[in-house]
């Protein structure tokens, strides 16, 4: 279920005709059988290197083993993410500490001092992601997409930035392979979400795959 405000602005949107068309993407078998192989190979490898990865985030900071939040999307649809944690336990009590350095609905900080050690390496190889293979297998998430928003994201979130959960949110997308957390501008991003949803064709999201892993492996622009 919605939360109460966030429903409100939904029927307040559909009262202002504004549509939610799934992208022609959410209904590609090609897209989904990729999805379930990757996400059967992502969850092999998660479970491959758990054991020491979990071994140090509990090493290096007290708490839990996986950051929980939820998140948005399709259509706006509410789902839960799990990642490996990259801050410390009490990251949000914080969050008003940290000066944001990004534009519009997003909040980034290059040297946020609540990111671990071990989160410092976890997000620039991306290992913090592999726990979300397990939402691309329940189809609450795909290989390729958006960037799932926050719920304190899309309640500001106007007609031109609804369009971007016109398709389901990603592990990667045009987003991660043209600057990752380089790109501090939210209009940026939503220009490259929805630059995805004109080009995309089933073999484009095999070819932003391959990009992904040269961004990884040459860690660009994470932070």
């Amino acid at each position: 279920m919605y939360p109460k405000q966030l429903r409100s602005i939904i029927q307040s949107a559909t009262t202002r005709e504004l549509q939610f068309t799934p992208h022609i993407s959410v209904k590609s078998k090609f897209k989904r059988c990729l999805d379930i192989i990757g996400s059967l190979l992502g969850l092999l490898v998660l479970a491959i290197v758990f054991v020491p990865v979990a071994i140090a985030i509990k090493i290096d900071s007290p708490g839990p083993i996986f950051f929980t939040q939820e998140r948005y999307g399709l259509q706006g649809c509410p789902f839960v993410i799990r990642k490996f944690r990259s801050m410390v336990s009490n990251a949000e009590q914080l969050k008003s500490l940290v000066n944001n350095e990004a534009n519009g609905l997003i909040f980034k900080n290059k040297n946020d001092f609540r990111v671990t050690k071990v989160g410092q390496f976890l997000r620039r190889s991306s290992l913090d992601e592999l726990p979300q293979f397990w939402n691309v297998l329940v189809g609450e998430m795909s290989l390729v997409g958006t960037r799932p928003p926050t719920p304190d994201e899309v309640v500001h979130y106007t007609k031109r930035h609804w369009q971007r959960l016109n398709v389901k949110p990603g592990l990667t997308g045009e987003w991660q392979i043209n600057g990752r957390s380089q790109v501090t501008d939210f209009e940026q991003i939503v220009d490259l979400d929805l630059q995805y949803q004109t080009n995309w064709y089933p073999l484009y999201d095999l070819w932003l795959i391959s990009k992904t892993f040269y961004v990884i492996f040459h860690r660009i622009g994470a932070f």
